[in-house]
């Protein structure tokens, strides 16, 4: 059994911390979408852009479904996704960052775009119902959360009987780095 390098909430910290640091990104994710899916999206979606692939590439959205993105940033993947589901379907963000959330409602009005929400909340307890989505998506995110298993046990318990799940992220195993770097904000957010 594995003994943790350190707590959630220094863990949510850290993150917090990183990503409220950011002035600019100039949208380094941009190059894993399709013309066709940033045509038309605010400056603000794609210049914050921070995933690292494009699950919606994969995900399957299909009219009328309603889609969640955990840890949804700036709202890149649910304006894309509500442009997929579209005016039927429903595409839900969630960010435990408020300026994140701020930042993602001003782009769906920029993009004229209504058939979305942002909620803030943790990716490990989603506020969300049971049964209540058909997919779920994250980009980048989960592996910035501090309890993945709950994160993973969220998506299931949101998700309705036979819903998907579509992720893009990245995994280190912990014995390949030293302690330094596991801890290190930057490392950790990064």
């Amino acid at each position: 059994m594995s003994k943790d390098l350190m707590f959630r909430d220094e863990i949510e910290a850290l993150v917090a911390d990183s990503y409220s640091a950011l002035e600019s990104p100039d949208g380094p994710a941009l190059v894993f979408y399709s013309e066709d899916q940033l045509e038309g999206l605010p400056n603000g979606a794609q210049s914050w852009a921070l995933g690292l692939g494009n699950p919606l590439k994969h995900a399957g959205l299909q009219p009328g479904e309603t889609v969640v993105d955990l840890g949804s940033g700036s709202g890149i993947d649910v304006l894309i996704a509500a442009r997929q589901v579209g005016p039927s379907g429903r595409a839900i963000g969630v960010d435990m960052l408020p300026e994140m959330i701020e930042r993602a409602e001003k782009n769906a009005v920029e993009a004229g775009i209504d058939n979305v929400e942002f909620l803030l909340g943790q990716m490990d307890d989603v506020p969300m119902p049971d049964d209540s989505v058909d997919v779920v998506i994250s980009n980048g995110s989960i592996n910035l959360a501090a309890r993945k298993s709950r994160v993973f046990a969220e998506a299931k318990r949101i998700l309705v009987p036979g819903g998907r799940l579509c992720v893009a992220d990245l995994t280190v195993d912990e014995s390949e780095l030293p302690t330094e770097i596991l801890t290190h904000p930057s490392a950790w957010a990064g």
